[in-house]
This record gives C-alpha cells, sequence and structure tokens, in this order.
C-alpha cells in the first residue's frame, strides 16, 4: 500500500524535478550520527504530511522516516528555499509543455507583497 501511495504522493514525473533541486547530505566532519534517509523517502512523507493535514507526529512509520528527521529536513529544505524552486521548476515544466493557461490566474497576499499603507 505505501509503494502505491508513495508513487501517487511523489510520481516519478515530479521527484526528477525536486531531485536536483535536493539540498546535498553533508556527513558531519567528526564523525559519528546515522546514515543519512534516502532523499525521495523523506521527500514523499514530506508531502504526506503537508498534502494530508497529518500533524507531523502522526506521520506514519511506513514512510520509513522518522518524525524528527522529516521535520528536521523539512525545516532545512525550506531555508534552503526548496518549496520556491520547486514551484518554479514545476511551473516552468507545465509552461514548456503548454499545459498552463495564463488567461486566468490569481495573486494574494502570500505571493505579492504591498507596502505598508497602500490601498
Amino acid at each position: 500500500m505505501v509503494d502505491e501511495l508513495s508513487r501517487r504522493l511523489v510520481p516519478d514525473e515530479l521527484w526528477a524535478l525536486a531531485e536536483p533541486l535536493i539540498p546535498r547530505f553533508d556527513a558531519r566532519p567528526q564523525g559519528g550520527g546515522t546514515a543519512p534517509v534516502d532523499d525521495r523517502a523523506v521527500f514523499t512523507a514530506i508531502v504526506f504530511v503537508l498534502t494530508s493535514g497529518c500533524a507531523w507526529r502522526y506521520l506514519p512509520p511506513s514512510f520509513g522516516v522518522t518524525v524528527p528527521t522529516a521535520h528536521r529536513r523539512f525545516t532545512a529544505w525550506t531555508e534552503a528555499g526548496l518549496w520556491r524552486r520547486l514551484h518554479r521548476a514545476v511551473l516552468d515544466e507545465l509552461g514548456s509543455q503548454g499545459m498552463i493557461d495564463w488567461s486566468h490566474a490569481v495573486l494574494d497576499g502570500a505571493s505579492v507583497g504591498v507596502k505598508k499603507g497602500d490601498p
């Protein structure tokens, strides 16, 4: 079930766009720690949390990623600008395939900032 769910959450086409954008894991210079968890498994677990509305603490263990690892990577990837770059890559890909109709678009305050006091 998780394999089918994982493929639905992160199809190969999405992973092909996301993988090159994900910051690489750097081993600690002093050594120690645990082996890095597979990026695709972590990405899939994060997508599950974000799209399902599931609280981080209820992330199913079947994804093979611990809650602290998923949340830590989500935070690091957010700080690295992964989601913004991925959004742009998806739009570029869809646009290059003629799959976006730009005659209808919506902007909101989360997308476009305004100066304080502007009507």
